[in-house]
Parts: C-alpha cells; structure tokens; sequence
C-alpha cells in the first residue's frame, strides 16, 4: 500500500479506533492486504483484529489419528465394482465430514501447479495494471478485491481475492486479467468436467439416478475465486479466512503447500494438510438444504501465517442465481419420519441472505428452517 493510505491505517489497540475510516482508506487504496504487506507494517491494523475467532481459544487437532477422508478416483469410469466403492466412500465421507480429499481426479497436476501460478501472477503484478480490476460490483464477471463483506463483518480477513464466474455466460478471453487469462480458461473446463462426474456420485450416493442433481440445475453456476493470502506480522491476532460454511451445493478447493485450512469435527479444528496433486471437496449450504441434512455443509476457516504466500482456488458449484427453479429437500429423500427441514427458496434469495450477513460465523440454513 502506498505510504500515504498505510499511514493513516492504525495498527494494534488504538483507543480512537475509527472503523468505517479505516475500512474507506483500506478500500480506496485498491491494493487489498497484499498492499499492507507491501508497506512493511510490523502490526496488523485493527481492522483486522478478530475477537470472535481467536485461534487460540478453540481447541487445534495438528494429528488427529483419523483425518480429513483421502479418496481415490483411479478406475472410476473402468471398474463398476470399483465405482460402488467409491459412491459409497463419497457418501460416508460427506455424512460425516462434509470434506473429502481426491486423488488421481483426472486433472495433470501439471495444470493444478499453472493455475496455482496463474493466480500468484495476477496478485504479484504491479500495483496499476491490478487497481483496474479492483471492483466491490457483484454483478461484475471478473474482479479483484478484499473481503467481500468488508463493510458488513465485524472484522476483515487477512486475505484477496480474484473473481471470475465462469458459466453459465463466461468471459470473453479478452475479459480476463492477461497474466492469467490462459490457464483460468483451461482450469475451468477441466474442473467442470470433474465437477460433473461428483454430481453423478452424490446422486448415486444419495440413492438417485446418476443425473438427479445434474437435471435440478446444481451445476450451472461456475464462480472460481483465486485467494493470496500474505504472510501475517501477527497471525495469532487475525485469520485468513473467518469460520463459514459455504454458498454454493459443493466446492472444489486447489490449495498449495502452505496449509492453514481447518475443518470444524466434533467441536475441534482438524487441519486439511495438503497433499501434492489432491483437490479437497467440501459440500455447501444448498447441497444439505436439498438433501435434507444428510450430506453435511462444515464449518471451515483458514489460519493466518507468518509464512506465504498462500494460494489457494475455490470452484463454487452453485446453480443459476436469476432461475426461478425452487430448492428445496429432495422428495425422494422424504421417507416417514423424515419430514423436510427447509422451506423452498430459490438461489437468489438464498444468495441474497448470505451476502448480506457476510462471514458472521453463524450458518446461513439457519434463517430458511421450518
């Protein structure tokens, strides 16, 4: 950030700590944290200082003996025994966790590794060329910014983000930031393709035909979000990314070796250690609406480091924000004695809601229980 806006920005405990100014001198600088990292402050500016979420007040498993689920893709479109093997791994670990890791997915780790870079590229590029894509324009299909609810949450993560929704209407090449341009495109199509062969085993898994969520529109909606989160002066004080579920039916994480993804399980943080060449799936908000609570949307958060930086990319599978198409339990899934825990909604009222609370720490299914 430029010396004249970081000086303005208080850091630590401030006694005349004015918020909403330090959150416009924040904004208007369009460097986004990368920018307070870049001016060499010592001391998190108090913006920042995250009193709901301490890390140290939640109990941390760093080896938990049973971990994040691994599963393995290999085989799966050659060997039915071997499919049934994996619906049913998919299923248990999205009833019990709401989070799964997959290996051998079908996407080179060759792009995995691009994409990663791709999304440093276009936060390690000069501050200028990056302030023109700086934009809090939801309706904007490819934007640069910090916190999304940076207005709206009680304090701001430590964390900036590239935007690019990616279907149903996609970008126009020319559309997208030029340093990354090649490998978001190639990344999109290949993450889609696996995003569609886990719609097909969450169906199967759910006791539905291969096609079920596919056919209600989960998969029409493609936001991919590229994360760079700096490394922290004081990381104990702040987090990269607040405790959330997320909004979407499930998401596709790429995340580099850095780590700091965390999971909520049975009341304790479990770490999501990365694992070269893996992709962590975690289910959403709108998958556990329409299955009816069994396949689970978790809590999750990322540590903030002294180390960085962190790169990760989060694929939200989502489903059209501007369809009219109702979301709501799954009839098939309504046995006796399984009466539906949701009301309709549609995902733009959804979507709506969860915005407009921001990363509150509280699930946004709450407000659309019977």
């Amino acid at each position: 950030m430029e010396s004249s806006n970081s000086d303005k920005i208080p850091s630590g405990n401030v006694s005349d700590f004015d918020r909403k100014t330090e959150l416009k001198f924040f904004d208007d600088s369009k460097l986004g944290v990368k920018g307070l990292f870049d001016a060499g402050l010592t001391k998190i500016p108090r913006m920042f200082i995250n009193d709901q979420h301490k890390t140290h007040t939640n109990p941390v498993s760093l080896s938990s003996p049973e971990g994040v689920p691994i599963i393995d893709f290999k085989g799966i479109d050659k060997d039915e025994v071997l499919r049934s093997q994996i619906i049913k791994k998919v299923g248990e670990a999205c009833e019990k966790w709401g989070f799964f890791q997959v290996v051998n997915h079908g996407i080179p780790e060759s792009v995995l590794n691009a994409m990663i870079d791709g999304v440093r590229g276009f936060h390690e590029q000069d501050d200028e060329t990056k302030k023109v894509w700086y934009s809090r324009d939801s309706h904007t299909k490819v934007r640069f910014s910090s916190n999304f609810d940076l207005y709206k949450a009680r304090m701001a993560n430590w964390r900036d983000s590239l935007s690019c929704l990616m279907a149903p209407d996609p970008p126009l090449p020319e559309q997208l930031p030029a340093v990354c341009r090649d490998i978001v495109m190639e990344y999109s199509e290949q993450v889609v393709k696996l995003g569609l062969t886990l719609f097909q085993l969450l169906s199967e898994a759910l006791g539905l035909h291969p096609n079920h969520l596919k056919d209600m529109g989960c998969a029409e909606s493609i936001l991919i979000l590229g994360h760079y989160y700096p490394p922290c002066p004081e990381p104990q004080l702040t987090l990269g990314t607040s405790s959330h579920t997320d909004p979407d039916f499930f998401t596709i994480l790429l995340q580099d070796q850095i780590g700091g993804l965390q999971v909520l399980h049975e009341d304790q943080w479990v770490d999501v250690p990365p694992i070269p060449g893996a992709l962590v799936i975690n289910m959403g908000d709108l998958l556990q609406l329409v299955s009816n609570n069994k396949l689970k949307s978790i809590f999750h958060r990322v540590l903030a480091k002294h180390v960085g930086p962190r790169i990760s990319v989060a694929c939200f599978f989502r489903g059209q924000q501007n369809s009219t198409r109702l979301c709501c339990p799954i009839k098939e899934l309504l046995l006796e004695g399984n009466p539906p825990i949701y009301r309709e909604t549609t995902i733009n009222e959804y979507l709506t809601y969860y915005y407009s609370k921001g990363l509150d720490g509280n699930s946004s299914l709450l407000h659309f229980k019977l």
